[in-house]
């Protein structure tokens, strides 16, 4: 096992090593949504049908999300170094597999592929920061560092999905990742330190409680994607989430399971498990919700809705520095309380935007969400994994991994259930109220009233329809805005119900810290 204090303070190597983890969690990340503004491309080269289209991301997500609670088990089979290796080489392979797929069914199979080995990437990265880094302030560097790279990856998806299509072609969305692929394996070859590979841990391993775990995250990536359309009362639905339940209850009571879920009878795991959760439904249906309102809305292209949602990624970087130093002078509850209640207010912001909304109404909104997310990410981080034996971190940051991208995934499909159900709903009022109350339909649409069409002209009101449909897109996205807000609100009520916080003590190795 990697023990930080067995090496010199601020080893250049250490720091290279981590600088590569990083560097492969970004492609991890990016391959989400870089494919996500050129899908329609994807769907006429390769003939593939609109309906089956959603699947060249869920493909990804599924397999991603069963891997990452198997992280713990994989690094101390396999050790940290030659997990990166592997699923890097892996994920490489994968990428020019996806870029000379023929048809649909070999796409999604290179897809699982890449997102098996993907969801690896993330919980080594935090991980890695209390295996290869001292306490304090080495550790918390480490963890913005991961932040940052976690928030600005999504962000910077749009626009190169968007300018490597324009400019090239939509093979090189993959293609791209070889040549930072070659530089991850490089660098964790040569900076990352050499540990004992623990292959008989094989033998005892619970195979199925493999099989049942992958079953149960299947079930409920797709039963959460199929509850917007289908309703989530649906039998399809219903029957999915059930299957999740009983697959996951029978995990959880055999005796060894491959998955340490008894980690979280640690309290303060568990707490930063749930937070977690919250800033996974901040984080990522924010990235998800912003680029539907900019091109079903204001008809922006991938370029330009790149540039407006990089403004959150590039928020965090500038006030990284600040989120750093705080760390090391303020109770981590305390920070965790502004971050989130900082988290929540941006989300709120959004939520009354009008149909006209550009980049100055949305720019504020995004600022403070970017600055509130190292207050989110960095304290609960520290005191979740921080606190835990050295040799049971890597599953705890699985664990708590999962928690954020299943937060990411609940988020998006209550925001496509906003968006199926209310969307029609608010398009049939805004009718009604062009009879009943134009002056009220005037403001809410963005019409100056000296422009507002006769409501008993047919003509007129055909001429409006157009605007109507976008007001009503915009009235359901603000109601999901303002849903994302309350739901991370919750946070500072577990935050006030965890209670203060003892820090760890700074030269202590991880597993002798006191008792909190």
């Amino acid at each position: 096992m990697i023990d930080a204090n067995a090496r010199p303070a601020g080893a250049l190597r250490t720091w290279l090593g981590f600088a590569g983890l990083c560097l492969a969690m970004f492609m991890a990340v990016l391959d989400i949504q870089i494919v996500v503004t050129s899908l329609g491309v994807i769907e006429k080269s390769l003939d593939i049908g609109a309906d089956r289209m959603s699947w060249v991301q869920t493909s990804y997500l599924i397999a991603e999300i069963i891997t990452i609670p198997l992280t713990g088990l994989l690094m101390r089979v396999l050790s940290m170094r030659t997990l990166v290796i592997a699923a890097t080489i892996m994920f490489v392979l994968a990428s020019v597999g996806c870029a000379a797929s023929t048809g649909f069914a070999s796409l999604v199979g290179f897809r699982v592929l890449q997102g098996m080995a993907a969801g690896v990437l993330m919980p080594v990265v935090f991980a890695a920061v209390f295996l290869l880094f001292r306490p304090g302030t080495e550790q918390a560097v480490a963890t913005v560092l991961g932040g940052v790279v976690a928030v600005i990856a999504p962000s910077m998806g749009p626009i190169m999905g968007g300018l490597i299509t324009e400019n090239l072609s939509w093979h090189w969305l993959f293609l791209i990742n070889v040549g930072p692929g070659v530089i991850v394996v490089l660098i964790t070859l040569l900076c990352l330190p050499r540990e004992p590979r623990q292959l008989g841990l094989l033998r005892d391993l619970d195979i199925a409680s493999v099989v049942m775990i992958a079953g149960s995250l299947a079930a409920l990536e797709i039963g959460l994607k199929q509850a917007p359309e289908l309703g989530w009362l649906s039998p399809v639905t219903l029957s999915l989430l059930l299957g999740c339940a009983v697959l996951m209850a029978l995990t959880v009571i055999r005796p060894k399971p491959a998955v340490d879920f008894s980690l979280l009878r640690d309290r303060y795991l568990a707490y930063g498990c749930a937070l977690s959760f919250f800033v996974g439904i901040g984080l990522y249906g924010s990235v998800y919700l912003m680029p539907v309102f900019l091109s079903l809305v204001r008809y922006m292209g991938p370029v330009e809705i790149g540039m407006v949602v990089l403004v959150t990624g590039l928020a965090q970087l500038v006030s990284a520095p600040v989120s750093v130093l705080l760390d090391r002078i303020a109770p981590a509850r305390l920070l965790s309380i502004l971050g989130f209640a900082a988290f929540a207010a941006g989300l709120f912001m959004s939520g009354f935007e009008t149909r006209l909304s550009g980049y100055d109404e949305l720019f504020w909104p995004q600022v403070v969400r970017g600055i509130a997310l190292g207050f989110c990410i960095v304290p609960v981080t520290r005191f979740a994994l921080g606190f835990l034996p050295l040799d049971r971190v890597s599953d705890g940051s699985g664990l708590y991994n999962l928690s954020r991208a299943l937060g990411g995934v609940i988020g998006i499909a209550l925001i496509d259930t906003i968006l199926f159900t209310r969307t029609s709903e608010h398009a049939d009022r805004l009718q009604e109220m062009m009879t009943a109350d134009p002056a009220a339909a005037s403001a809410l649409m963005a019409i100056p009233p000296e422009e507002f069409p006769d409501p008993d002209d047919p003509l007129g009101l055909l001429g409006v329809m157009d605007i109507i449909q976008e007001t009503a897109v915009t009235m359901a996205i603000n109601e999901a805005w303002l849903m994302m807000g309350g739901l991370t609100s919750l946070a500072l009520l577990l935050l006030w119900r965890l209670g203060p916080i003892r820090e760890p003590k700074p030269g202590v190795p991880m597993g002798q810290q006191a008792e909190f």
